[in-house]
């Protein structure tokens, strides 16, 4: 039973402490819309989509005005598109004419991105992904609001390095193509590893093929919320300061499976998850750098940030779970440089370089997440870090991923602004040193030996 106490706490979460569920994502299968013809598909597709999701908006928008919550984003999620268009599509320009088609639809239905222009690629490609793989760039920079994701490795198949060294090309050349926005395609664009088939938070958001027909997830953020509630523990020990954030994850959760189970009520979809992760926004007093700067730490990148992240991004996992039985896609805490100011205050200090936030991608919910780095960095480089993130989440049997901007025109030291949720960074220094070498020899990188249990 809810008390008055209760409603009070979580309108204070909510006016005062930037409480909100940060996404309610459809995802949507498109597999019975494979056909041979490529205009046909696309038809399907189109029908499909619309279908399901016309009300996916306005039912968001009513359930945040009367229960009071802010719903940020509506958002889709389809069949990674390298496995719908596998038949119909014989160029580039075919899967292209897919993105344009799935752009088409997202503006029409209204919600801000659709996910899943994607494929899974982490043992092997079949000579559609690879064509897949190269439209992307063009994909991106004709459409505003399609997201794309490749998923180059797993522990239990190893890393495609194939996959990898094509994917140091393809974000190098939607760079270039969409230099005029600096490079803001690259924003649109994630390499995972480990990627889980119901996360609803973009860019690495798809359907996964193991899903229903239809699913609400919904992702949740309050790292506000946590912050506040740390704010008065600076002399408590750590015991005290892990149920605190235990505590906070439960509430928030709860906030998120109220808004899942009436969206799917309403839209007459099932619910399939809550993701509770710290999502950063610009705004200040939303951000998880404050939050570890409360836990002890002058600034993210000092001695401690690694243990710190860890710490957090457990015990948030443990309130989630008390507070659901169906949490899942990533939960835990997103470390974005861009979308974040406490983490840009960090780089601007000289506290956090790539190096630093590699290791903290050790423990943290996802990985490498909206950094921007000079223009002239090459493939290889790209490459080389999208292994070692990669490499992380094999090793780690966890979700990691690169979301890395190259920005054209713009070396280390300068600032770029993506506008938005986006945020702003400085351009942050990449090591100099060659690894083309290692990231052009051709093949896999083996699953770990853990991997091994049937």
């Amino acid at each position: 039973m809810i008390n008055i106490y209760e409603v009070a706490e979580t309108n204070m979460m909510i006016e005062h402490e930037n409480l909100d569920v940060r996404t309610i994502t459809m995802g949507i299968s498109l597999l019975d819309c494979a056909d041979g013809n490529i205009d046909v598909l696309c038809g399907n597709i189109k029908s499909k989509i619309s279908r399901y999701a016309e009300k996916l908006v306005s039912t968001g928008e009513a359930i945040s005005r009367e229960y009071g919550i802010p719903i940020v984003n509506k958002r889709i999620s389809i069949t990674p598109a390298a496995i719908v268009g596998a038949s119909a599509c014989k160029s580039e320009k075919d899967f292209v004419k897919i993105a344009l088609a799935l752009d088409e639809t997202a503006k029409n239905i209204g919600v801000n991105f659709l996910g899943g222009f994607s494929a899974i690629v982490s043992k092997g490609m079949t000579k559609s992904d690879e064509i897949f793989i190269h439209s992307i760039p063009e994909a991106l920079s004709l459409t505003e609001r399609i997201c794309s994701s490749v998923n180059v490795g797993s522990t239990k198949t190893g890393i495609n390095m194939d996959a990898v060294r094509l994917m140091g090309q393809t974000v190098k050349k939607t760079a270039e193509l969409t230099k005029d926005k600096d490079s803001l395609g690259c924003a649109k664009l994630v390499v995972l590893c480990n990627a889980p088939d119901d996360n609803p938070f973009m860019a690495g958001a798809f359907h996964g093929v193991s899903e229903a027909e239809a699913i609400i997830n919904v992702g949740v953020s309050g790292p506000g919320v946590v912050k506040y509630a740390l704010e008065h523990l600076e002399k408590a020990d750590f015991e005290t300061l892990c149920e605190t954030i235990k505590k906070t994850a439960f509430k928030i959760t709860r906030v998120g499976q109220l808004v899942a189970q009436e969206a799917s009520r309403r839209l007459g979809v099932p619910f399939g998850i809550i993701d509770l992760s710290l999502a950063p926004t610009p705004a200040i007093g939303d951000s998880v750098a404050d939050i570890l700067k409360v836990i002890g730490l002058e600034h993210p990148g000092a001695p401690g940030t690694t243990a710190a992240l860890a710490l957090l991004n457990d015990q948030v996992k443990k309130g989630g779970v008390m507070a659901s039985s169906y949490v899942g896609g990533l939960s835990g805490a997103f470390i974005p440089v861009s979308e974040d100011q406490g983490m840009v205050d960090a780089v601007n200090a000289g506290a956090l370089t790539i190096e630093k936030l590699e290791a903290m991608t050790c423990v943290c919910s996802v990985g490498l997440d909206m950094i921007a780095i000079p223009g002239d960095t090459s493939a290889n480089t790209i490459s080389g870090i999208i292994a070692d993130e990669a490499a992380i989440g094999m090793v780690n049997q966890k979700t990691t991923a690169v979301r890395i901007i190259p920005v054209e025109g713009k070396k280390t030291g300068d600032t770029v602004d993506f506008g938005g949720l986006l945020g702003h960074t400085p351009i942050m220094d990449v090591n100099k040193f060659d690894c083309s070498v290692f990231v052009n020899r051709k093949g896999r990188i083996p699953a770990p030996i853990h991997s091994f249990k049937n």
